[in-house]
């Protein structure tokens, strides 16, 4: 008898019944939270993700994009930090898994989420509407100096957030001074623009190249040590590469932002590696690299250690700029 059952075993090992243990997929819908509005870089982030592995059938099981902003995304983070070894919940982040704790006090740090791969980091681009005369950031920032402190405004995805201490990063430099406009979604604040609700904004690529190639919004500069590399011509003869550095126009700023998988505490090693691989599959699409150079993205990518060491970095540069910014929760 047990002679039968050695044999039987052994034939389950051959067959690939047995072997090794099977990886760790999903057996029900994986909720892809975006603790951001609809229509910034986040959600079409996630929106793509979404995209490519349905096209490509990369998943069994569906995935589905829930929009939880509310609370600058606490809203969002809270929901997935309460999902503790919840395999079937990740969550895309940005610079607000920093800046919002920091600002609002809420019972949250990323440390409360499991690291699994950072998918890309993205610029930001100080844009005007294309009808006013500035070509340079310098002549738009001689512009609100001249004009008087607060007459110009800038408008920013929410408050306390990327965008806010960007814009207090250019008043401590210059010494121009806005009235900062906080709106719902980058998406939201490039229509705020073109419908010159507000002067200025530091959008992501992303959410304004739409409104740049219809003649709408004009790159001033963008916020990095190095050009855009991707030469592509967009309007007229200009590519991304073609916009020069803020540090190029005499604005020295500089700031990128993550943008990065997470998944709730307790999860297993098994669990975090399948999206692991499975954002590397998206990666490896065509649709991935369009993305990519639509949204003139830097294509840093990360995972394991050397990621989870890149956020511990990000958080106490954030904890500076917040600081000096004044943006801490008291």
């Amino acid at each position: 008898m047990k002679r039968n059952v050695s044999r039987v075993v052994a034939m389950a090992f051959a067959l690939g019944w047995l072997g090794a243990a099977q990886a760790w997929e999903p057996t029900k819908t994986v909720e892809f939270i975006i603790p951001a509005g609809t229509g910034g870089g986040a959600d079409q982030m996630a929106r793509a993700i979404q995209g490519i592995v349905a096209k490509h059938s990369l998943m069994k099981e569906s995935m589905v994009v829930i929009n939880k902003s509310g609370g600058s995304g606490a809203e969002g983070f809270l929901d997935v930090k309460g999902s503790q070894g919840n395999p079937h919940k990740i969550i895309i982040t940005l610079s607000n898994l920093f800046t919002t704790p920091l600002a609002t006090g809420v019972p949250f740090n990323w440390r409360d989420l499991t690291p699994v791969k950072m998918m890309a980091l993205d610029n930001f681009v100080l844009w005007v509407n294309a009808e006013t005369p500035y070509k340079t950031a310098k002549e738009y920032i001689d512009a609100a100096k001249a004009a008087g402190p607060g007459k110009y405004k800038m408008g920013g995805t929410g408050a306390k957030q990327e965008d806010q201490i960007i814009t207090a990063a250019i008043e401590e430099l210059t010494g121009a001074k806005f009235t900062y406009i906080p709106i719902k979604g980058g998406g939201a604040v490039a229509v705020q623009l073109v419908g010159k609700h507000v002067n200025s904004s530091v959008n992501n690529p992303i959410e304004a190249v739409a409104h740049w190639r219809g003649g709408k919004l004009r790159p001033l500069c963008v916020f990095n040590d190095q050009r855009m590399p991707y030469k592509e011509t967009l309007v007229g003869s200009m590519s991304w590469s073609s916009i020069p550095t803020c540090q190029q126009s005499g604005l020295d700023v500089s700031y990128k932002m993550l943008r990065g998988i997470f998944m709730p505490a307790g999860v297993s090693a098994d669990q975090v590696q399948y999206y692991i691989e499975l954002m590397k599959k998206v990666q490896a699409t065509p649709e991935w690299k369009d993305l990519m150079e639509k949204g003139a993205f830097d294509t840093t990518s990360l995972e394991g250690k050397a990621y989870a060491d890149w956020v511990a970095k990000e958080e106490a540069r954030h904890v500076s700029l917040m600081k000096s910014a004044g943006f801490i929760a008291k």
